[in-house]
């Protein structure tokens, strides 16, 4: 044992004799080069939990089990290269966090308005984990839903109790009123509650806004439309003005609060057909604008939202609303906003009769086809538990795609000042001979420029160094305190080039720190 010591000790200075500092190269590390994979990309999933579609996987467990599930699940996405979670926190105005003006949902507890036991706040819990695995964390609200169909229990203190006035009944549901603007306010109001409580990274809307059209049904807003028309005399362009007030107040409400959390919406892919409107996509399906009173274009071309993620839901083989039109007139309409696009990895599958969805190469294509449109920056995979299922080896090419790491596209028109540079760069060994890189941070003046992670950037010996390609990137990671790196991947004999860049809230990115050079 005292002869392995010694041997050790020796060796640790053998190695720190063989380190060196190089100066910093002046590389831009915010520019993006097309002609390497992605450095920044959105590669989200979202996680359901109406009716428990993926989260938790059933009523009322224990919260023991609720945050085992949530933690191995986030633990999969990781592993894929997943960098953020779209978790649905408000399914029908109830909650699924603690700091909630609504009462507790019926499909975390098993009945609506009890917490969960041993009591904790969810939400906090699933920030922390997302967090802890380099993941962004949005928190995901339907925004029409007052009172699902299929509920099981009210709570006596439930909105649509309190507030029947507010409400339309709609296929089954009580669907919010957007015409009135008290409840444009209070739903205002629950997301300011979130934004203000939680240290989330977003805010996330689904598509939907008015509800999607039954046959035989009659939404009646008829008595509001008369009260507060605004001096708007068609229905419809009142019912979308109505949206539109909503998504602005929104915006600019958590733009006031905290303006680096990012306000994003998935509308339905189809914001009008080129038939109906000059302005339109090349297809043939159902319109966000016309149906769901959604001016999806607006919010984006106005930059009021910071990202838009249309639903293109579709395969290359639709023969009504093929998917690489779809995408390449998104990618033509100059929205003032990060553009990503939804995948419908639910309908792949073997056995599935919808053209192109049996395909293994589909959602690949997909992924293939987004990465080739400069426009684009990004995808959004729904849901969770059909990753898990990995129905045609669909996790495993998603899994290829990722196999690098990435930091999110950049929201230049929040903030576009980079934290200052890492320093004190120091370099020594563990036990078992691996390089372990520490640094520090100057203090920032704005929290919103604070080192919030750091990209640990890795250069073999005589290669370029290059920090727009990913490949290089060793590991991305939240600050939680201890700045510190172990290389575990390090092979013995070889020599590498180490530097660290920081991330603010939004991820900007510093210039590099001084590079250590390290002979193993």
């Amino acid at each position: 044992m005292r002869f392995k010591i010694v041997v050790l000790f020796f060796l640790s200075i053998l190695m720190i004799q063989c380190t060196k500092k190089l100066p910093s190269p002046s590389t831009n590390v915010s520019n993006v080069d097309k002609s390497l994979l992605p450095k920044r990309e959105m590669r989200g999933v979202w996680i359901a939990t109406i009716e428990n579609i993926d989260w938790p996987s059933a009523k009322g467990l224990s919260s023991d089990k609720q945050q085992q599930e949530f933690s191995e699940m986030l633990d999969f996405q990781s592993q894929l290269g997943l960098n953020a979670v779209f978790v649905q926190v408000r399914p029908a105005s109830d909650a699924f966090y603690a700091r909630s003006l609504e009462p507790w949902s019926e499909w975390l507890t098993g009945t609506q308005g009890i917490a969960p036991e041993p009591y904790y706040d969810p939400m906090r819990f699933m920030i922390e984990e997302a967090h802890s695995r380099n993941m962004e964390f949005h928190a995901w609200f339907n925004l029409n839903r007052g009172q699902y169909r299929n509920a099981k229990s009210i709570d006596p203190n439930h909105i649509t109790i309190k507030h029947p006035e507010w409400f339309i009944a709609y296929d089954g549901h009580k669907i919010y009123n957007f015409g009135l603007p008290q409840v444009r306010e209070y739903i205002t109001q629950l997301i300011v509650n979130v934004v203000r409580h939680y240290d989330i990274d977003g805010i996330h809307f689904d598509d939907y806004f008015y509800p999607y059209p039954v046959a035989g049904q009659v939404l009646d807003d008829n008595e509001s439309f008369k009260t507060y028309n605004r001096g708007i005399s068609d229905l419809g362009d009142w019912r979308r003005d109505n949206v539109n007030i909503l998504v602005k107040q929104i915006s600019d409400a958590i733009n006031s609060e905290k303006k680096w959390v990012k306000f994003g919406i998935s509308p339905f892919g189809i914001w009008r057909n080129k038939s109906v409107d000059p302005q339109g996509s090349p297809t043939q399906g159902g319109q966000s604008y016309d149906e769901l009173f959604a001016d999806t274009r607006k919010w984006a071309k106005e930059g009021w939202i910071d990202y838009i993620a249309p639903q293109i839901y579709f395969a290359f083989e639709h023969p009504k609303v093929p998917f690489q039109p779809l995408l390449d007139w998104w990618a033509g309409t100059s929205v003032k906003c990060n553009l990503f696009v939804g995948h419908a990895i639910y309908k792949a599958g073997a056995d599935s009769k919808d053209a192109g969805w049996s395909d293994v190469r589909q959602i690949p294509k997909q992924i293939a086809a987004v990465r080739n449109v400069e426009e684009v920056s990004g995808s959004i995979f729904y849901s969770a538990n059909w990753l898990k299922k990995n129905k045609l080896s669909i996790s495993d090419s998603i899994k290829t795609a990722y196999q690098y790491p990435s930091l999110q596209p950049l929201v230049a028109w929040k903030d576009d000042v980079p934290p200052l540079k890492p320093i004190d760069v120091k370099l020594t060994f563990n036990k078992d001979g691996k390089p372990a890189i520490s640094w520090n941070v100057t203090q920032e003046n704005s929290s919103e420029n604070e080192a919030k992670s750091f990209v640990i950037y890795r250069f073999d010996y005589g290669k370029t160094t290059n920090y727009k390609d990913p490949k290089n990137i060793l590991k991305i990671f939240r600050n939680f305190g201890e700045l510190r790196f172990t290389d575990e991947k390090a092979v013995s004999g070889k020599t590498y080039h180490y530097a660290i860049t920081a991330l603010d809230r939004v991820q900007n990115e510093s210039e590099p720190s001084e590079m250590i050079q390290v002979r193993l």
